[in-house]
């Protein structure tokens, strides 16, 4: 059947691929469709994710990475379920996120794995499992070991299916057994039954208002030999008392070729209760839900299906195969009723399902089936029939007039009324029936069912129905008005009510332009705030307000609604537009004539700015606005006049005002101002100054006041913005200001806090106005350093008060200047002591006592220094003075240097320098001043003072100070040193620091010569340990010649250290001399080994001490000069076993393995260390002395005999490995050395206990190069279990060329339990390379078990082109499979194979290679080639290339099968080939059925064809084709007079209808001519027929026609003089309508004059009636045009 006739069409949505899905995720554990809006598909490379897919936006998939085992989408919103398993546990995680709000709703924890899952409504997910969350029912035994592959809900939530498909029966395993448990969640039980899908379903039966629950399920079963298949219908929960549904049930009839196909999806389309059931490979059987009637039966994909979903938009289904194709299912509306009345002969569910699906193709069976009732009385039926006529094709006013005609039965319901109640329970009427109806109920006044059936929209409203129920009810009508939107009706309604507000609304809404200026008339006189609130609602309107602005503020006006306008105007003004300054000027005009003060309030608010401003200032004036005549005014003289009147102005207005003035002008009005009332307007100066002074410049606001000096003004200006100010000259003439104001207490304060004032300035300032205040002149000089000419004012002025005070009270720290100025000034000393006893301890002593020794006058602070000290003072300033004091009058100063804590030394021994020396010293010794001292002492020679002072001083960088090269007095200090001051000492310390500094100093033999003295000449020091060392080490660094002697004569000194000292100085023999005084052996034989260098004296010094630590030195001596067997035997001597390792590698070194294993002995008993032990096993083994290995090992040790092993395996010492390996049971090991050794059998052995693969390798390799075949495939078999070893074992075995061998092994693997899929592809490529006969057996028995893309490329290295194309096949790579079989045909062709493949294929290109190439090799097998490919191909294409290939014909069936596509190549080819066979009827039934070809050529082509029937369709192609003249000469020519009368008719052309009559009077064709005139009865004109029937004698033959056309022509005459007669009624009620409107409109005319003159608009100014205003013209329809107002006509409403 054709695609195009068939009752069900398929689409293909997308394919996943194409989005990005790969192939391998697109499997029903990875795919999810809960619903026809979303696709999810879970993805696990290259990272997880889960992809949704938008139905709505198919080609923008949304990809986020989530890892899950499952995910589905929500049926109806954004929402994810998301389900993953616990690692290490058998529990599912469960979550819900809403994508959209990126938020996660819930979660829940599973306790045990999720079987399935599904969402089962948009907000319930039903869960397949043994626990909570809400467990729902246990599953039926018959579920058990099933996969769930269904889980699903009734719409009402009480019933439940789960499906769930296992293996089959033993007897027939290819046919998956499908299992059903139905469950009641009302009678919480279960039913277990045999079903493959199943669905839910509503159905209304007939008598049962309440739907009834359906559920349809189909069967598959295997049975005793047979297979059934069966479709189940049946009612669930049937409701008592109600008819119920009867159980149906069908065959499902499977092909032979699909006998173990399974369907594995029912969806049921609510729309057209249709069952869909789908099965796995691809079929489709639609069945009527209500009848379980076989509908269609098709193959929908070639790929199986294994996931469907319900599209309920469109009443079909969504299906999913493996190939990826998301394929739509939908009825073909067009033709699905046509079908199963024609090709099923199923009238009664043709008609149903026209019915139930609104669809056309059962009309005829409607009509018919109406009318039959019609006539058999059954019009209750018949209106039932009516109201569910699809497309509503009943719903006629003739219907109506038919049941109309039917007589009313006394006792009956009129057949009228039963039609009209059937369809109002139905559901809506249509407008004509609404009328009918409602004309009827009118009538007898029940006006309430009309308004129910409103309520319930139940009828379609129209004018007409408005008008028929306003005689009854204005509201009801006006809402059927505004539902038929009859707009003028609508309008007048809402004007009869007075609702003008809703006017605009509407009109608004439904686009409508009423007559607005009358509507604000009318309102106008009743309600002016409502003619206002109208008047806004227009200006609101988009596209602008209908009525100037200027008409409706006249209007107002006329009526002197002064407020009404003014309201108007602000609100519409409000834009503040260039355009609008007429009417702005206008508001404000009248305001500022009746109502100041909102025209005060306008000009406040400051909404306009286009108006007249020099109009409005003047009115202001007038009205005493002073302040907004300012703001509006624009010249100086007229602002000059008006600001005067500052008694009526505000004062922030004028200051405010000032602002907006320049800065010339601003100050001509201060001037103005302050020249008529200084007084009065000196405020206001001085505040319009602080305001604006960045504008005015405050210079020219000072030079203002100082021009009227006016100080206060001054004063009051500046001292606004002092604060912020950093001017000088504003600071010093706010200061001046105050000054001369007497504001003396703010001079104080300025002069106290301010930083920016001229100080130098000021002070004389203030010193030339003599206040009597001397605080701010304090002020001044305190802060800027003014003190001596703040002193002398105030002594020369007698102002001694505010000297005291500002001494004692301001700043006492200068009191010090003040007494230096006082001084200067010879002022009485008793003032001065006075005045400084006054201040006392707050008095700064250093600063005074400067001031007074400056001037040599510090015996006058006598009596206040002692005073101080009395008081317990400690300043060291008052001591430091009172100490001067007692030096100059020579008062016992040695003991106040002495006692006193207090003074300073620095300063007072400076203070005595000069006066005497020593008392210096004494005042420096005091305090430690070592710089001072050694300066007063060199100057004036005291160095045994100096000497003494450094020796008790015991200070390092003192001595260093005088020790120093460049002091020039050194020698005479170092003189005093050694023979006073160090003599005279009892301190050891004081000694040791002179020594120390000696040495510092570098003074070697001074030092010497000092210590010889002290220590050798019998001093008090002579035994000293510390002395006796340095002794040495100086002579040693100084004199070495001394050292001997000294070593010699001394004995308390430190023999390890100075001998150490002494190694380093290179005095070894002295050394060596110190070390054997003190009996230190090992220092001693080591300055003989590492300095003196003799082994021979250390060896013969170790005989003479025997000391074990001496020989350890001595072997340790020996190992390093490379002695080892003397070394190993010292060692022995020594027992000493600490350098066993550098021993160890000497000898290993030397090749001494025998010294060796004495000395291993001997560590042995000493120490327990693996290495020992590990080392002597290691030289045993050296040695050759196995047996002793055997031995060791057996007994206590703690070697590491598997490194020993190791290195005896490197070392090649096989045998001694062996017995350690063996020892140690390192199979592996043991392995590789029995290899070494050749003793393969015993490797072998080792290996398998090793079970190592690194073991089996070197062993399996070793026996291949040994060529051992049996031993090594033992251990190959062992390798090629583990992947990653396979191939080094393949490869070994090929390098060597051992190829059978190796196959062998292979073989050998693959019954092995832990084979895996590497060996069977190994074996594979073997097989490829050297044994090819045995290849294709090997893939098909293992082709789920081989790495295929590895074996194909095996394969296409080989040229194996039939193995390589199944390989392709079973990889799903059919791209290349074809391309495979066409290159290399003769091996890897087979046409059936080839037939699967190429309908799998991606790349389009490859159809038509495939056309090519059957062509060439197999042209019998194309048509069954391309059949397979027709919903593929390019139709065009495919013709093309056959018709390049000049073989057209040989595609025929294809081309015939295609045609429905109607593609115009398909059908010129075809066309073509009908033309080359005659075959006229196929020819002309290909014209009808497609036209989609060059229709104009084909007849050129035929029209001169031999075949008359040729002939005669070329003629009925140019009928088609509107070339009628050509179908009629071409008919004529042929005899053919029919078809020539019929192509006439179709014309429409009564040109050509009359020149046909004429041509068959020429011929004399009577009958042709009276058949003629019937056929083109509606073009032939009556009088040329009758013309030329009455000259050619043929009125007989005219004569029916012309009785025809007279009943006719009567029929209109009689319709015409009725449609006259109610024109004239309508007529003469339309002109008495219009004289109604007249008298109302003449009474608008009456308007009174405008109140204040309008301007003339455009259009309106003209002679008639002044201010432009021009009476309005009647219109012809009732109302006037108006249009000088801008308004369109209205019509009549």
């Amino acid at each position: 059947m054709a695609a195009a006739n068939a009752p069900i069409t398929m689409k293909e949505v997308l394919t996943l691929p194409s989005i990005g899905i790969s192939p391998q995720f697109i499997t029903f554990t990875n795919v999810t469709m809960e619903s026809d809006k979303y696709i999810c598909v879970r993805e696990t490379a290259p990272q997880n994710s889960v992809v949704i897919v938008d139905m709505n936006m198919p080609n923008q998939p949304l990809r986020r990475p989530i890892t899950a085992d499952s995910a589905l989408m929500n049926p109806n919103s954004r929402i994810l379920a998301l389900k993953a398993q616990l690692p290490g546990t058998t529990q599912d995680h469960l979550q819900i996120f809403n994508i959209e709000m990126k938020t996660k709703m819930k979660s829940y924890q599973m306790p045990e794995q999720i079987v399935f899952w599904k969402w089962i409504t948009p907000k319930m997910l039903g869960l397949v499992s043994d626990s909570e969350p809400v467990k729902m029912f246990e599953r039926t035994a018959n579920l058990a070991s099933n996969q769930i592959i269904n889980y699903r809900c009734d719409p009402s939530e009480k019933w439940l299916v789960l499906i769930g498909i296992a293996p089959g029966s033993p007897e027939r395993q290819q046919l998956v057994k499908g299992n059903m448990q139905l469950f009641s969640v009302e009678q919480q039980r279960s039913q277990a039954l045999e079903a493959h899908a199943a669905a839910f379903a509503q159905f209304k039966v007939p008598g049962n208002e309440n739907p009834s629950t359906l559920i349809s399920f189909a069967t598959k079963t295997f049975n005793a030999g047979q297979i059934t298949s069966k479709l189940h219908v049946i009612e669930l929960g049937a409701q008592p008392g109600k008819p119920s549904f009867s159980k149906k049930q069908a065959d499902l009839f499977f092909p032979p070729d699909f006998a173990d196909d399974f369907p594995v999806a029912m969806q049921i389309s609510h729309k057209y209760n249709l069952i869909y059931v789908i099965t796995k490979l691809g079929l489709l059987f639609v069945y009527d839900l209500e009848t379980a009637a076989a509908v269609y039966r098709n193959r929908i994909s070639p790929d199986p299906i294994f996931l469907t979903s319900e599209a309920s938009t469109v009443g079909g289904f969504y299906a999913i195969n493996r190939r990826g194709q998301v394929l739509l299912a939908t009825v073909n509306e067009a033709t699905i009723v046509p079908f199963v009345s024609g090709q099923l002969n199923n009238l009664e569910l043709a008609v149903n399902l026209a019915k139930r699906g609104n669809l056309p193709g059962a009309e005829n069976l409607v009509v018919q089936r109406f009318q039959e009732l019609f006539a058999q009385t059954k019009y209750k039926e018949a209106a039932e029939l009516a109201a569910e006529s699809p497309q509503g094709i009943l719903r006629t006013p003739d219907t109506v007039a038919k049941f109309q005609s039917v007589p009313v039965q006394a006792g009956q319901t009129p057949p009228l009324l039963q039609y009209f109640g059937t369809l109002l329970t139905r559901g809506k009427l249509n407008a004509f029936e609404s009328l009918e109806l409602s004309r009827l109920v009118v009538n007898q006044n029940k006006k309430n069912l009309l308004e129910n059936w409103l309520a319930e929209d139940k009828l379609e409203c129209s004018e007409e129905l408005g008008d028929l129920v306003k005689t009854v009810d204005n509201d009801l009508a006006l809402k059927i008005y505004i539902k038929a939107r009859a707009t003028p009706k609508v309008v007048a309604a809402f004007a009869e009510r007075r609702e003008f507000d809703k006017i605009l609304i509407y009109s608004k809404q439904v686009g409508y332009t009423p007559d607005y200026l009358f509507l604000l008339q009318t309102i106008l006189r009743t309600d002016p705030q409502g003619a206002v609130n109208f008047a806004l609602m227009m200006s609101q309107m988009e596209g602008g307000c209908p009525v100037d602005y200027n008409t409706i503020t006249d209007l107002f006006l006329q009526r002197n609604l002064i407020r009404e306008a003014t309201a108007f105007l602000l609100d519409v003004l409000k834009p503040n537009l260039p355009e609008h300054a007429f009417l702005q000027t206008k508001v404000l005009e009248i305001n500022l004539v009746t109502f100041p003060n909102v025209a005060d309030a306008i000009l406040a608010n400051g909404m306009f700015s286009h108006y007249d401003r020099p109009r409005i200032a003047q009115l202001c004036e007038k009205a005493g606005l002073y302040i907004r005549a300012l703001q509006h005014y624009s010249e100086l003289p007229d602002i000059k006049r008006v600001i005067v009147n500052t008694h009526a102005i505000e004062p922030q207005a004028l200051v405010e005002f000032f602002g907006t003035l320049s800065r010339e002008w601003a100050l001509e009005c201060m001037k103005d101002l302050l020249l008529v009332n200084l007084r009065g307007n000196l405020q206001i100066i001085v505040q319009a100054a602080k305001e604006y002074c960045e504008q005015l410049g405050i210079d020219q606001c000072i030079k203002l006041f100082e021009q009227f000096k006016s100080y206060e003004g001054l004063y009051f200006f500046l001292g606004s913005f002092l604060s912020s100010s950093e001017d000088p000259e504003i600071h010093f003439k706010y200061i001046e200001a105050a000054a001369k104001t007497g504001q003396i207490k703010e001079v104080e304060r300025v002069t106290r806090e301010s930083n920016f004032y001229d100080a130098e300035k000021t002070k004389n300032f203030l010193m030339e106005a003599k206040l009597p205040d001397a605080r701010p002149l304090i002020n001044v000089c305190d802060r800027f350093g003014f003190v001596g000419d703040l002193t002398h004012y105030l002594y020369t002025n007698n102002m001694l008060r505010y000297i005291e005070g500002y001494v004692q009270k301001v700043n006492p720290g200068n009191a010090p200047l003040v007494v230096g100025q006082l001084l200067d000034d010879e002022c009485p000393e008793d003032f001065i002591k006075g005045l400084i006893l006054s201040v006392r301890s707050l008095l700064p002593v250093e600063p005074l006592v400067d001031e007074c020794e400056k001037r040599n006058r510090l015996r006058l602070l006598t009596q206040f220094l002692e005073h101080l000290v009395s008081e317990g003072s400690q300043d060291v300033h008052v001591h430091n003075a009172l100490g001067k004091i007692i030096i100059d009058s020579n008062n016992n100063p040695e003991h106040f240097l002495t006692t006193n804590p207090y003074y300073d030394s620095k300063v007072v021994g400076k203070y005595c320098e000069k006066r005497d020396p020593t008392l210096a010293v004494v005042a420096y010794r005091r305090g430690q001043c070592d710089d001072e001292l050694i300066n007063v002492t060199n100057k004036n020679s005291l160095f045994k003072l100096q000497a003494r002072y450094v020796v008790e001083r015991m200070d390092s960088d003192l001595w260093e100070k005088v020790l120093n090269p460049e002091n020039e007095y050194r020698r005479q200090l170092i003189d005093q040193v050694v023979s006073t001051a160090l003599p005279e000492s009892k301190s050891p310390e004081q000694v040791s620091a002179a020594v120390k500094a000696f040495m510092t100093a570098d003074l070697p033999h001074e030092l010497i010569e000092l210590l010889e003295k002290i220590v050798l000449q019998n001093s008090a020091f002579s035994g000293n340990f510390n002395l006796q060392n340095l002794l040495i080490l100086t002579a040693i660094k100084a004199d070495p010649s001394r050292v001997m002697d000294y070593i010699n004569r001394l004995d308390n000194f430190d023999g390890p250290a100075v001998g150490e000292v002494a190694v380093e100085a290179q005095l070894y023999e002295e050394a060596y001399a110190i070390f054997k005084k003190f009996n230190l052996n090992v220092q001693a034989v080591n300055v003989l080994l590492d300095n003196i260098r003799s082994i021979d004296r250390a060896v013969e010094f170790a005989f003479r001490v025997e000391e074990d630590a001496v020989w350890s030195q001595v072997a340790k001596a020996q190992l390093r000069e490379g002695l080892v067997s003397d070394a190993i035997e010292s060692f022995i001597r020594a027992d000493d076993a600490t350098q066993f390792h550098e021993v160890i590698r000497a000898a290993e070194e030397a090749d001494v393995y025998h010294d060796l294993v004495k000395y291993l002995l001997m560590v042995r008993q000493k120490a327990k260390e693996p290495k020992v032990d590990s080392e002597l096993i290691f030289a045993y083994a050296k040695i050759d002395r196995l047996s002793e290995i055997e031995e060791f090992i057996l007994m206590p040790n703690v070697a590491n005999l598997q490194l020993v092993g190791d290195r005896l395996f490197d070392d090649a010492l096989y045998e001694a490995a062996k017995i350690i390996f063996a020892f140690i049971s390192n199979w592996a090991k043991l392995a590789c050395t029995l290899v070494k050794l050749k003793q393969f059998q015993g490797a072998v052995d080792a290996a398998r206990k090793a079970n190592s693969a690194k073991t089996w390798k070197e062993v399996c390799f070793a026996c291949v190069d040994a060529e051992e075949f049996r031993l090594a495939q033992m251990c190959g078999l062992n390798i090629i279990v583990q992947v990653d070893d396979l191939e080094e074992v393949s490869e070994y075995y090929q390098n060597r060329g051992y190829f059978n061998e190796l196959i062998s092994l292979m073989e050998s693997g693959l019954g092995l339990e832990r084979a895996h899929m590497g060996i069977f592809t190994e074996l594979g490529v073997l097989y490829a390379r050297y044994r090819y006969e045995k290849l294709m057996e090997h893939i098909k028995l293992f082709s789920t078990r081989l790495n295929i893309p590895k074996l194909i490329r095996a394969c296409d290295e080989q040229q194996h082109w039939k193995e390589l194309t199944y390989l392709y096949i079973q990889y799903d790579e059919f791209d290349n499979a074809a391309a495979t079989v066409m290159n290399h045909s003769p091996e890897a062709w087979d046409h059936m194979q080839f037939k699967d493949i190429v309908v799998k294929v991606a790349n389009v290109e490859l159809y038509y290679k495939a056309v090519h190439f059957y062509l060439q090799e197999h042209p019998d097998l194309i048509n069954d080639m391309l059949n397979v490919l027709a919903l593929r191909v390019d139709h065009t294409r495919v013709v093309d290339i056959m018709r390049k290939a000049g073989h057209l014909l040989l595609v025929k069936p294809y081309m015939v099968a295609v045609q429905s596509n109607n593609v115009s190549a398909v059908n010129e080819a075809l066309n073509q080939i009908y033309v080359e066979e005659e075959d006229y009827d196929r020819l002309r039934e290909s014209i009808d059925l497609h036209d989609n070809f060059d229709q104009i050529g084909l007849a050129q082509k035929i029209e001169k064809h031999e075949l008359l029937e040729m002939r005669r369709v070329a003629a009925y192609i140019y009928k088609k084709a509107g070339r009628w003249k050509q179908s009629i000469a071409l008919s004529k020519k042929d005899n053919l007079y029919k078809d020539a009368m019929e192509t006439a008719s179709q014309s429409g052309d009564r040109e050509l209808a009359e020149e046909l009559l004429v041509y068959f009077i020429e011929k004399g064709k009577k009958e042709c001519f009276a058949s003629c005139l019937f056929v083109c009865y509606d073009l032939v004109r009556p009088d040329v027929a009758l013309e030329l029937a009455w000259m050619n004698n043929m009125i007989d033959f005219a004569f029916p026609y012309l009785l025809q056309f007279i009943r006719e022509y009567t029929g209109k005459v009689d319709e015409l003089v009725k449609d006259k007669l109610e024109a004239q009624k309508e007529v003469k009620a339309k002109e008495q309508e219009e004289k109604d409107v007249i008298a109302q409109q003449n009474m608008y005319a009456q308007l009174l004059p405008l109140a204040l003159p309008a301007p003339p608009m455009p259009g309106m100014g003209g002679p008639g009636m002044p201010g432009g205003f021009v009476p309005p013209q009647m219109g012809g329809m009732g109302m006037p045009p108006m249009s000088q107002f801008g308004m369109p006509p209205m019509g009549n409403y």
